[in-house]
């Protein structure tokens, strides 16, 4: 729906929004593979559930701590997602065949692609921050869930470019951590950016993943303090 939403768009107009139709066709057929890598997150549909049933005390005796045992597993489910969203993605452009435009700088390449697993880590440490609400209220872990995949649909860029925004509420959305997860790297990609801005977004991106992360870990740390778990 949004290739041809774009494409009527880019029908009578060679420039849109500052993107050519070459950047934007990349940008739409970059959504389905960034986003299939940065959100396969089996441990979304997990943590939760444990901790609300009591499952999480089986995982605390281990000698390999729980969150670094998800973490291994949504990686893995990243590899193999991402290799079906390759073929999708090959399937789908030989029927549409679009014309679609990369940067051709090899620093910009290997910034946006830094920048995906970036993306992926922020995302693993967002939605466990969310799902640490089981340790106090597990009925409502869904809820939390809710709102962080809202916010993903509306602020990480997944429909439309965020650049397209009037800058002020750009600015706005940047305080969060969500146009790391699609927006920025696909950006860079597709050579929106310049090598300097480039490295601002990544250094922007460490610092979002290091007080997340800082958030995350004093969170988890309170919450199995709280813990309280009945049964085997």
């Amino acid at each position: 729906m949004t290739y041809f939403l774009w494409t009527s768009i880019f029908f009578t107009n060679k420039i849109a929004f500052g993107y050519s139709k070459e950047q934007m066709m990349a940008y739409v057929f970059l959504v389905l593979l960034v986003s299939a890598f940065v959100f396969s997150a089996p441990s979304n549909e997990k943590v939760g559930e444990e901790i609300g049933n009591g499952d999480l005390n089986s995982f605390l005796i281990r000698p390999v701590g729980y969150l670094r045992y998800w973490l291994t597993r949504d990686w893995a489910s990243k590899l193999l997602n991402i290799s079906f969203a390759c073929v999708e993605f090959f399937i789908l452009w030989l029927i549409f065949k679009p014309q679609i435009a990369l940067t051709n700088n090899a620093i910009l390449l290997t910034i946006g692609l830094i920048l995906c697993i970036f993306a992926a880590m922020i995302h693993f440490i967002v939605t466990k921050i969310a799902l640490s609400v089981a340790f106090w209220a597990p009925e409502n872990t869904w809820g939390f869930m809710f709102i962080i995949w809202v916010c993903i649909e509306t602020l990480a860029g997944m429909v439309f470019p965020l650049d397209i925004l009037p800058k002020a509420t750009l600015n706005l959305i940047n305080l969060t951590p969500f146009p790391y997860l699609i927006y920025y790297p696909i950006a860079i990609l597709v050579g929106k950016y310049s090598i300097v801005s480039a490295l601002q977004i990544l250094l922007s991106a460490l610092i979002q993943l290091g007080i997340y992360y800082v958030l995350m870990i004093g969170i988890w740390k309170k919450g199995l303090k709280a813990y309280s778990a009945y049964g085997s």
